[in-house]
């Protein structure tokens, strides 16, 4: 079962790329400035590593190798990386509970190249990307929260790693203003916006928008503060679920919230938090998006 599950998003993330350029779901914000709005759809890009900052990068790194079952296999006073299978975390020195940066990937050249053509036409400063996982050529930009995001060409793995199978999968960022996060990543990037949680009187808390055909792989949540709220690694089913949870117990990890389910995207969820204090999401299950319309929960 779960090779079948991981064919099927793997399928999506490439019809996405294949396909995306007949296909165009409704845009509320962009007021249709161009035929083809949703460029970060069309590249198929997904979340393939995030760095955070910490006080203590080698402790904060030394948790994920054990928790997440990676490899610590670069080693600096400003900085340590983790891989496993399918999954990079990069840590830098700096503020503890802080976003360095997250790298998306595109499917190949021509689709990155569509996307930064996109970025310019809409008169985004671009810079170079910091990811030592991009090939040449690789660019990052900052979002209205200061956030900053790299889109690239993934390099090849050299390693073949083991353990659970756990792709990194999606972001979620805290925002004073969501709609601006919206107005950005949708009008601007071309994410599609799949999904939003709007309370009793109709104010927006929560929005889901997607690069690929996974229900979203960055999410925006209505916050006091401003950065990331947590990352998650999509498993696949539910008995990764468990045996990723059994896998925490043997560490003496806490699972704060779950198992569950969530309405938005129809996952199941694990929650757990490294020493930072950053939340850590296992998912599985999670919805496939094939043209649909936005989604308002209450």
């Amino acid at each position: 079962m779960i090779d079948i599950l991981q064919r099927a998003h793997y399928n999506a993330r490439v019809y996405c790329f294949e396909n995306a350029i007949f296909m165009l779901a409704p845009n509320e914000f962009s007021e249709r400035r161009y035929l083809m709005t949703q460029t970060a759809l069309q590249s198929g890009a997904y979340l393939h590593h995030v760095a955070f900052e910490s006080e203590n990068p080698l402790h904060l790194a030394e948790f994920y190798a054990a928790a997440m079952q990676m490899d610590v296999i670069f080693e600096t006073k400003d900085e340590v990386r983790c891989e496993g299978s399918s999954r990079r975390m990069i840590i830098l020195s700096g503020e503890n509970k802080k976003l360095a940066y997250a790298g998306f990937a595109c499917w190949s050249i021509d689709a990155f190249q569509g996307l930064r053509q996109r970025v310019q036409t809409e008169g985004i400063e671009l810079a170079a990307s910091p990811s030592p996982y991009f090939e040449t050529g690789a660019f990052s930009l900052r979002d209205p929260d200061g956030n900053l995001v790299c889109f690239g060409l993934a390099r090849p793995e050299k390693r073949q790693l083991s353990g659970l199978h756990g792709p990194t999968q999606h972001l979620t960022l805290a925002t004073h203003d969501i709609q601006k996060m919206i107005d950005f990543y949708q009008v601007k990037l071309g994410f599609q916006l799949v999904g939003r949680v709007l309370q009793s009187d109709g104010a927006l808390v929560t929005a889901f928008m997607t690069s690929n055909h996974e229900h979203h792989t960055l999410a925006c949540f209505k916050s006091e503060r401003q950065g990331v709220d947590h990352h998650s690694y999509e498993v696949g089913e539910w008995n990764l679920i468990r045996d990723w949870c059994d896998h925490f117990s043997s560490l003496g990890i806490e699972i704060f919230w779950g198992p569950g389910r969530h309405g938005p995207g129809n996952n199941l969820f694990a929650f757990i938090k490294d020493p930072d204090d950053n939340w850590i999401e296992i998912s599985a299950e999670l919805e496939l998006i094939f043209e649909r319309d936005v989604i308002n929960w209450p």
